[in-house]
């Protein structure tokens, strides 16, 4: 069963949740600003996105961004630079961009009941003593139902990506599937 592994780490393993590996190889495919929130380039851009339209909007205000339109109009024109804003600036802008590529991306990780090959890199033991290490090794596998894990990932859900994760993503990978609950790396192409 899964989350079995209530002392990961123990005897010296390392890795990360396999959703979490997931979820930053969807960040990857969805592309999104390089340049930090920080920096007036990141930031212009961000605002830029966030508000060019009514619909852009309102999704950036759902998403969590307070900020009125008198705060926004000189922060757009150079007048103003936010202080304290950046962070939810920074988080509306990630959530609306999962939501604006998610359809697009499940729609690529998909390819019409296809799927896509995915390689799991199992966690690192290179710091286990021999006799706890675990036997397991790099997998590749075509995973062909991404729906739960993209719509989890889109509302930036981690207990959803975790149960999709067991569930969709490494369920076909056999009796030792809990074996991938931890990793260090995931790998797939869109």
């Amino acid at each position: 069963m899964p989350d079995r592994n209530l002392e990961f780490g123990k005897f010296g393993a390392r890795g990360i949740k396999g959703y979490e590996v997931a979820a930053r190889q969807l960040d990857q495919l969805a592309n999104f600003i390089a340049t930090p929130v920080t920096q007036r380039r990141g930031m212009m851009v961000r605002l830029h996105f966030l508000t060019r339209t009514e619909h852009a909007k309102a999704a950036a205000r759902e998403a969590g961004l307070t900020v009125t339109d008198r705060t926004l109009k000189p922060w757009a024109e150079g007048k103003a630079l936010p202080s304290k804003s950046l962070a939810q600036l920074e988080a509306a802008y990630r959530q609306v961009r999962r939501h604006n590529v998610a359809r697009h991306l499940l729609q690529r990780l998909n390819r019409e009941g296809r799927g896509t090959r995915v390689e799991f890199h199992p966690l690192n033991q290179s710091q286990v003593s021999r006799p706890h290490q675990r036997v397991v090794s790099f997998r590749i596998l075509n995973v062909r139902h991404w729906d739960q894990m993209v719509d989890a990932w889109a509302a930036d859900d981690d207990e959803a990506m975790d149960e999709a994760w067991f569930d969709n993503i490494t369920a076909d990978l056999g009796s030792d599937y809990g074996a991938y609950e931890y990793g260090t790396n995931i790998g797939f192409a869109a």
